[in-house]
């Protein structure tokens, strides 16, 4: 019952993307922490913390014992100092994996809201294609054109500049056959862009192709050895000497120089402070999305073009939500839906499956393998492991049932059965549905809106009791039978009452419908059907778009007639107010045309369907005065009990 079932599905792609979040989950839960000591060692003129070439110490007695052979000891010396220069090298030209891990990890986009801006950007023309697995610029390719783009460009012109005069060349990347890497087109500025967004990503293109054809990051790292009785401490200090590619990335600065030490060999330094020091090991953190990226990468899950779209399905299913630094974290569904395939084909989770697949194509494509013996070969597998799951099912089952309450413990009694009379219940929990215990049977309602039990009246069709839907004041409203929702009448039909033509349904569109709707007249499927259950905030809507017809407030009874207008072939509405409330003068009851009654019109506003708090548009109902009549409802069958059993058989 407080399952989202919203969809249950199985992919050999999507799952094996489940399954890593779901793996380091269960790491995180099965995590049991360890203790372990290690000395902490601070000396004069050294405003540093030294570390213990040891490192951690598991045992306590051990660590104890060095600790306070140690504190025999009041002075340490520098016994060696190593000096080396060390490389940070430039990035490898973008491709579509790249952009993607660096927009969730420093913009905070997902993949597929990135992917969404970057083809944005492509189709305005101010960047490459953003999709290829290349990361190598062709020989052909005139980088210092593109440079010389970026020099013109206030954002850009100091690093630009800079990497053009050092000249430097890229580094030789992957060439996949595919796409040239993505590279900016055209020069923009903030003012360009409608949306934060879009700049961001931009920037960070424009950047990245900058930092692709500039020098290393070079700095200097100096490690000052020191011994303390037996046992060996050390620090280090590190120095900028040249700040190459972070220039035009500076989030990857090398940041500020630690202090000069100032020390020589032989030097003697007092100890300060000398304690044994306990922690704890620490579980890994929940994958973000840039790491299940990278998985993905690795193991061969996914494309460029389809990765995005795998990470985006698991959310959208309600199988992991993403928190804050864009970590995903299972849900309680998509962790039992990972166990459940575990439990009766570990394979199924595995990326080794599409891995498979993955080399029977590639040796197609390489013309040593048969594409109709390949396909063959992967249609049996996936069979076999079909009918194999759908003989084990049980075993998913028995965990479903161990994490989710079942139907009949869930929800609240609502409405009545039409085949038992007993109350079935309401499950809230997305999808919202109906549940009836005794009769095992579940009906699906319709979702995002307010369901209540409509006057216990019935359904003349299969003694369901009916519900009133609705999404607020401004929304739309109509009944329902929930029997009828699951299993219409008629096969075209559509769902709610107010579009049921069932001649003995006195809920439905025969009875109700008063015209055509303008609005979606071209299809000819809307019809403007009153809500009898809508009172006293009655409200007419079409049956198949979002115009609704607000009309007669605080009326005591709205009926539709048979009778049609002569102007413009609506049905007529009669509408009666209690005397003290009447809207009319000298009379308390009327029956007119909606549409071309100068009573009715002040009575009557249009809008649109919302579900939010604020109106998309409201005002009086149609300036052309005939514009809800454009053509006729059916015509009304007759009311003897023969002609109606006769429709009803047919």
């Amino acid at each position: 019952g407080d399952l989202d079932s919203t969809l249950i599905s199985y992919g050999p792609c999507q799952t094996p993307t489940l399954g890593f979040c779901v793996q380091r989950h269960d790491d995180i839960q099965s995590f049991k922490p360890e203790s372990f000591w290690y000395a902490k060692l601070q000396l004069e003129s050294i405003d540093m913390q030294l570390s213990w070439s040891r490192g951690n110490i598991f045992d306590k007695t051990v660590a104890t014992l060095l600790v306070s052979m140690l504190s025999a000891h009041e002075v340490a010396s520098v016994v060696s100092i190593d000096s080396k220069e060390l490389v940070k090298q430039r990035p490898l030209a973008l491709n579509t994996v790249e952009l993607m891990k660096a927009a969730s990890a420093g913009l905070g986009l997902g993949p597929h809201t990135v992917m969404h801006i970057a083809e944005k950007l492509y189709t305005q023309g101010y960047i490459s294609y953003p999709r290829t697995e290349t990361t190598h610029y062709h020989d052909t390719f005139n980088t210092t054109e593109v440079l010389n783009l970026l020099s013109l460009s206030h954002e850009y012109k100091s690093v630009a500049t800079n990497a053009k005069i050092m000249n430097q060349k890229p580094r030789r990347g992957h060439d996949a056959g595919d796409h040239p890497p993505i590279t900016p087109l055209k020069n923009a500025s903030r003012a360009d862009f409608s949306d934060n967004d879009s700049w961001r990503v931009y920037d960070y293109i424009c950047r990245h192709f900058i930092a692709s054809l500039s020098q290393d990051l070079l700095y200097k790292c100096i490690t000052y050895n020191v011994l303390l009785g037996d046992e060996n401490f050390y620090c280090s200090c590190n120095s900028l000497i040249r700040a190459g590619f972070t220039e035009a990335m500076p989030w990857l600065s090398f940041g500020q120089n630690d202090n000069n030490l100032n020390l020589s060999i032989g030097d003697k330094l007092a100890v300060k402070n000398l304690q044994l020091v306990e922690s704890q090991t620490s579980p890994p953190d929940y994958l973000t999305e840039s790491e299940l990226i990278s998985l993905m990468e690795k193991h061969g899950i996914g494309t460029d073009a389809s990765i995005p779209v795998h990470i985006n399905n698991i959310c959208q299913r309600n199988y992991v939500s993403i928190a804050s630094g864009r970590k995903l974290i299972p849900t309680t569904l998509g962790v039992v839906l990972v166990h459940g395939y575990q439990r009766v084909d570990n394979e199924l989770v595995l990326p080794t499956m599409r891995s498979a697949v993955e080399e029977q194509l590639n040796l197609i494509a390489q013309g040593n393998a048969n594409f109709n013996a390949v396909l063959k070969h992967a249609i049996k597998i996936f069979q076999q492991k079909f009918n194999y799951f759908v003989a084990n099912i049980n075993l998913i089952d028995q965990l479903f049932e161990l994490s989710f309450s079942p139907l009949a413990e869930s929800g609240k009694k609502h409405s009545r059965c039409g085949k038992c009379r007993r109350y079935m219940n309401y499950i809230q929990a997305a999808p919202s549905r109906l549940y009836c215990s005794f009769c095992g049977e579940t009906y699906s309602l319709p979702p995002g809106g307010i369901l209540r039990v409509y006057k216990e009246l019935k359904c003349p069709l299969d003694d369901f009791e009916l519900l009133s839907y609705s999404t607020g004041v401004m929304g739309r409203s109509f009944p329902l039978c929930p029997y009828c929702y699951n299993n219409p009448p008629f096969s075209n039909m559509s769902r709610g009452c107010n579009s049921c033509t069932h001649p003995t349904c006195t809920h439905g569109l025969l009875n109700n419908g008063i015209a055509k709707c303008s609005d979606c007249s071209e299809s000819g499927r809307g019809i403007l059907v009153l809500d009898p259950s809508s009172g006293p905030k009655w409200k007419i809507g079409c049956n198949a778009c979002d115009v609704v017809i607000n009309i007669f407030e605080d009326a005591q009874k709205v009926i539709v007639e048979q009778t049609e207008c002569d102007e413009c072939g609506s049905q007529l509405v009669s509408v009666s107010y209690k005397s003290e409330k009447s809207k009319f003068k000298n009379t308390s009851e009327m029956t007119a045309c909606i549409f071309c009654s100068e009573h009715f019109s002040p009575l009557v506003k249009k809008h649109y369907a919302v579900k939010s708090k604020s109106v998309l548009a409201s005002g009086k109902v149609f300036p052309n005065r005939r514009g809800g009549g454009r053509g006729r409802v059916k015509p009304r069958q007759p009311k003897d009990k023969m002609s109606q059993l006769a429709a009803y058989f047919v």
